[in-house]
C-alpha cells in the first residue's frame, strides 16, 4: 500500500571546485545540504551537476542526495535520484526517485517517488512511498 509524506525543507548549494572537464560540454557541480521538517525529520547531504545550453533559461540537472532522519517516525537513512530539465526557463521535467536498496534501519526496502514545489522562494516536497512491514 503506498503511503504519502509531505512537509517543507530548506536548501543550501554550493559551487564545487571544479574537476577535469570534458571538451565542448558546460558542467558545473554543486554540494546540496538540506533541513528538511514535516513527514520526513531531518538532514541530508548531496551532489549535483548542471549542464548548460547556448539557450537561455534551458538546462538539465542530475544529483545524488542522501537523507537521514525520521519518515513518519521510522527512523534510519535513504538515497534519492535527481534528474530534471528545464526548456527555456518555464517547461520543468523532474523526476526523483528512491535508489533500490538504499534504505537503513527501519527504512530498509523503501521504495518511492518525490516531488518538489517551490513557491515564493518556499520549499516543499510530497512523497509516495511504500515501506514493507518488517518482522
Amino acid at each position: 500500500m503506498t503511503s504519502h509524506a509531505k512537509g517543507t525543507f530548506e536548501v543550501k548549494v554550493k559551487p564545487l571546485p571544479s574537476d577535469e572537464k570534458v571538451a565542448g560540454l558546460t558542467v558545473g557541480r554543486m554540494s546540496i545540504d538540506k533541513q528538511l521538517a514535516g513527514d520526513i525529520e531531518g538532514t541530508s547531504k548531496g551532489e549535483m551537476m548542471t549542464a548548460d545550453t547556448s539557450v537561455q533559461g534551458s538546462a538539465g540537472y542530475v544529483a545524488v542526495e542522501h537523507i537521514t532522519g525520521t519518515l513518519k517516525g521510522h527512523r534510519g537513512s535513504f538515497t534519492l535520484l535527481h534528474m530534471g530539465t528545464m526548456k527555456r526557463g518555464n517547461d520543468f521535467s523532474l523526476t526523483i526517485t528512491v535508489i533500490p536498496d538504499s534504505g537503513t534501519d527501519q527504512l530498509v526496502g523503501l521504495t518511492g517517488k518525490m516531488t518538489i514545489t517551490i513557491v515564493d522562494g518556499k520549499h516543499s516536497y510530497e512523497f509516495d512511498y511504500n515501506l514493507p512491514d518488517l518482522p
